[in-house]
């Protein structure tokens, strides 16, 4: 007698194909639902190489900088989320900037104070055709997209610009005093050119410093530096060069997001795969049978009812028609009460996604307001780094100011002004104006440039003469000195009454005050 479990492996053995049949794997359709999970993600059907999450980790794990900035900026172009919290984080600061004159002594001389007010339209002309908002937030952008920016001064008829450098061929492995030094690998142009007169074509575009380390990369005299190493790498000037980076680090800010916006973009397939699941419909028809259990239509009948189902319900979307004998019935694996749960996959992974990159939800779509300015804060936080070594660039492109007189040194300051808190701001450097200081930073903070704040306020009270044409209010901070010269004199306000007329209070206060 033959074993038992002989005759189910037999009933388990496809005779046609030759092949067991595993009924371990379901299948879904004419795939096995492994096979269906791993179609999922539009990105990875877009890019299988970029949009795949061994690959990033694998980079991230070892540190392959070329490879960290293909994945960001393919992500940068595909996903919005990505692409989204970026440009949040690199456009906070609105980069208004504020340059002050610092005199040491005090009592300049008539011809050194023209002189200071010529270097400081001078200096003002310079910072202004540099477009520092426009500048300093495209650097900012590329700086967390690619990890860092590599740029060369260089001075135009228009004024001082900044080239930017191919930050693959970039690197900086030490610093000159605070500043960083950049290398350029002089590989750049046969990689990237190979017809030799487009290659010099680009080569003149570029400062002459350039042109001499080709030619030295071309005669063999730039070996590599350590073990390892590629040849090609030239020492650039370190008073042209700039370099920014987010604390230091060269690989793209965001990079640990994308592992979580690939489960998002793999979750969403998936939902809209079940939500047209759910809009397909099965029309079944069960052929009847007498009360023997014997078929009353023959197959040919069966066969005309079924098509003509078919005919009738060809124009419908999404419906099928089964003909059957047998009973028919669609289970549901999952559990009833799960429904709740399973409505909020879509946002447990969204939640993770914004946590990973350490920035509010809210911030993109507002469901609540709870900490959302203190997450307001801490992001500009992150970013303040970024505002520091901008502030330091700018003074080093108005060094050459400071070199002509040893009593007068200009500064640039960057405002904290964000998109969040510049109208608070402007208010509280309007209170701040009431107690003698700056008139200038309540219009800077709104947005103005300095130098046309010192434009207007020439233009309308010197030319136009609108100071005596629109006179404010009468309050301490809007007084000139006219006015309060005419106030001492009695000349504006109510008439003094004569001693006669006041009151005994009036005049015991009056006595009391002298």
């Amino acid at each position: 007698m033959r074993n038992r479990t002989d005759e189910i492996n037999k009933k388990n053995f496809d005779s046609k194909r030759q092949i067991p049949i595993d009924f371990g794997r379901i299948k879904v359709g004419k795939q096995t639902l492994n096979d269906a999970t791993l179609n999922l993600g539009s990105l990875k059907r877009t890019n299988s190489q970029l949009a795949n999450k061994t690959t990033v980790l694998k980079a991230i794990d070892s540190y392959d900088l070329k490879t960290m900035r293909d994945i960001s900026d393919f992500f940068y172009k595909t996903s919005g989320i990505y692409a989204r919290i970026l440009r949040y984080m690199a456009f906070m600061y609105r980069f208004d900037w504020y340059l002050t004159p610092i005199v040491k002594e005090k009592d300049l001389k008539e011809k050194d104070k023209r002189k200071l007010i010529t270097d400081f339209k001078d200096c003002l002309s310079l910072l202004d055709n540099f477009n520092v908002k426009k500048t300093l937030g495209e650097i900012s952008l590329k700086v967390l997209k690619n990890g860092c920016y590599y740029g060369y001064k260089v001075d135009t008829a228009q004024g001082m610009v900044l080239q930017e450098l191919p930050v693959n061929y970039c690197r900086s492995r030490f610093n000159y005093g605070a500043k960083p030094v950049v290398e350029f690998n002089m590989k750049f142009f046969d990689e990237n050119f190979r017809d030799s007169e487009q290659k010099q074509k680009v080569l003149k575009m570029f400062p002459h410093e350039f042109a001499v380390g080709y030619r030295l990369y071309k005669e063999g005299k730039l070996p590599p530096q350590f073990s390892g190493d590629d040849r090609g790498w030239y020492l650039l000037d370190p008073a042209a060069t700039a370099k920014f980076a987010m604390n230091d680090e060269d690989y793209p800010a965001f990079i640990s997001v994308v592992p979580l916006i690939l489960d998002l973009d793999e979750a969403q397939d998936l939902d809209r795969k079940k939500t047209l699941q759910r809009l397909l419909k099965i029309l079944v028809q069960k052929m009847p049978m007498d009360k023997n259990g014997d078929l009353i239509f023959d197959m040919e009948e069966a066969q005309q009812l079924h098509n003509n189902a078919v005919r009738m319900l060809g124009s419908s979307i999404g419906i099928d028609v089964l003909t059957t004998f047998a009973d028919v019935a669609v289970e549901d694996l999952t559990d009833s009460n799960a429904a709740t749960s399973q409505s909020d996959d879509l946002q447990r992974v969204e939640r993770q996604l914004y946590n990973e990159a350490g920035v509010s939800q809210n911030q993109f779509n507002a469901s609540g307001n709870l900490a959302l300015t203190n997450s307001i804060l801490n992001d500009a936080a992150t970013m303040y780094n970024m505002l520091l070594q901008f502030e330091i660039f700018l003074n080093e492109l108005i060094s050459e100011f400071n070199k002509k007189s040893d009593n007068i040194r200009h500064r640039v300051q960057l405002l904290t002004t964000t998109i969040y808190n510049y109208q608070e701001l402007a208010k509280l450097y309007k209170e701040q104006t009431q107690l003698g200081y700056s008139k200038m930073l309540p219009q800077i903070a709104l947005g103005q440039l300095q130098s046309t704040v010192l434009a207007n306020a020439y233009f309308e009270n010197d030319v136009l003469d609108l100071v005596n044409t629109f006179i404010p209010p009468f309050m301490s901070s809007t007084m000139n000195e006219q006015i309060l010269t005419k106030m001492t004199d009695g000349e504006v306000g109510r008439k003094e009454k004569s001693d006669a007329e006041k009151s005994d209070k009036t005049i015991a206060n009056r006595e009391s005050m002298g």
